[in-house]
């Protein structure tokens, strides 16, 4: 086996401004599906918001391969094995496969159940089920997209997801909006129509992403590929994205969980919690944005034996996120009429949402510690206590809390929120003094010493501790 020579280490403003785009353009969409779906009625948003946070639950899942297979090849690629981050690109895409059928199975047929268990008002129904069971479909097709970006952002080619990510949206804009108002000779047929236009656009994307798969990595999957589940490049996979999806599925069954709280106090409560969410979601992007760059970042200096570097490139993503959502938190807080203004005429919906945005500003900079120091720990490979303390305090803080004060106290959507405030910071605060402690330091030399251990022939290199 010949060493490669490692690659320049990626800078983190290169890497993070294109995720950042991608962020930005998906909550972009987001927002004005729900601002089209909010023209229909309110009700017709809240069933959207539900809906789509059903499909974002298991979309969690598919981090489990996506995150796994991103973090290993970024430490190869750090390494300076090209082979070895090969061989896990390829195997991500079978586990993508398989993963996704099974979501796409689950999602289609239990639609119904589904909807009772997150307590959707029955008035909603007959519009948010057959969306549901399109976006089973989806689901399969998005699996496979979500993982063969990751892996093209591990190889750094962030500039080019955020391309694709341009295309897909814009193909389903085309092919949505005709089918959801009834342009010309078109059928209106509401959610069902968004359905298949984002079905429609995932399948292009798709192409085009085995293309540039091609282009940029050299690599042409084969039918093995697609098909058939590696066992021991799954375990390398595993390891970190069993836990980090683990994580996330957590949190989204924590969320989920608040979420049928405020489902079942009504309508009202749920489309002001639809429409809140969309605001956090712009206001989160930048330290979600950054949280992943470090991921990408640390991932090669842990490869590459820097560990100095990956702790100075931790404190300056710190330093960056907390500025950054704080900041624009506030801005939206003191905007707070103008944004709900832009969803809704319904007087309670604007000066409830607005005086949650409040809550939002205390809520952001705790995110911050999640989202940037949680990817960073899972870099280095220090990926359980993350998901071990995160259970505790989703459970504990979140839901306990949300219940406590959202449901028998009667706060309403303002406990609600500041429980969602309290587990975010509870994490955060965790997750910092972890990271200040040195805690990951002997997993990031564990995961130099097995990728060391995987290129016999390699000389071993000056290590910086």
């Amino acid at each position: 086996m010949t060493r490669h020579p490692a690659p320049p280490r990626p800078r983190l403003f290169a890497i993070t401004w294109p995720i950042f785009s991608e962020h930005l353009l998906h909550a972009s969409i987001g927002l004005l599906f729900v601002w089209l779906t909010a023209r229909i009625s309110d009700d017709t948003a809240a069933a959207f918001g539900l809906s789509n946070q059903i499909m974002a639950f298991f979309i969690i899942l598919f981090r489990l391969v996506g995150v796994g297979a991103s973090v290993v090849i970024t430490q190869y690629l750090g390494a300076g094995d090209r082979k070895g981050a090969e061989r896990i690109a390829r195997a991500s895409l079978a586990a993508a496969v398989w993963l996704g059928l099974i979501s796409a199975a689950i999602v289609g047929f239990g639609a119904g159940p589904l909807l009772s268990l997150m307590k959707l008002p029955p008035a909603l129904r007959p519009e948010a089920q057959p969306y549901l069971v399109i976006l089973g479909v989806v689901l399969a097709v998005d699996a496979i997209i979500a993982t063969m970006s990751s892996v093209l952002r591990a190889y750094t080619f962030t500039r080019d997801t955020l391309r694709l990510m341009v295309a897909m949206y814009a193909c389903s804009l085309l092919a949505g909006l005709p089918l959801m108002f009834g342009w010309g000779p078109v059928p209106r047929l509401g959610l069902v129509g968004i359905g298949v236009g984002f079905l429609l656009a995932r399948v292009a994307s798709l192409a085009m992403h085995v293309w540039l798969w091609r282009l940029r990595l050299g690599v042409t999957p084969t039918r093995s590929d697609w098909l058939i589940v590696r066992r021991t490049e799954l375990a390398e996979m595993a390891h970190i994205g069993l836990p980090g999806a683990g994580e996330n599925v957590a949190y989204r069954i924590a969320f989920t969980w608040v979420l049928a709280f405020v489902a079942a106090m009504g309508s009202g409560e749920l489309a002001t919690h639809t429409y809140l969410l969309q605001v956090s979601y712009f206001i989160l992007l930048t330290g979600l944005a950054i949280g992943f760059g470090t991921e990408i970042v640390v991932g090669h200096q842990i490869g590459a034996g820097h560990l100095h570097d990956a702790n100075r490139v931790v404190r300056k993503a710190l330093l960056w996120g907390f500025a950054a959502s704080t900041t624009l938190a506030l801005i939206a807080a003191l905007s707070g009429h103008a944004i709900f203004n832009f969803f809704t005429d319904d007087p309670h919906i604007i000066a409830a949402g607005s005086q949650l945005l409040w809550v939002v500003v205390l809520l952001e900079p705790g995110r911050t510690f999640n989202l940037v120091v949680i990817n960073a720990l899972r870099a280095t490979g220090d990926a359980r206590f993350p998901v071990g303390f995160g259970v505790f305090s989703m459970f504990g803080v979140a839901v306990g809390v949300a219940w406590l004060l959202g449901v028998q106290a009667g706060w309403g959507l303002t406990g609600v929120w500041l429980a969602m405030a309290a587990d975010e910071w509870v994490r955060g605060i965790a997750m910092f003094i972890r990271w200040r402690l040195l805690a990951w330091v002997p997993y990031a030399r564990a995961t130099r010493r097995r990728i060391q251990a995987q290129q016999p022939c390699y000389p071993e290199p000056v290590q910086a501790t």
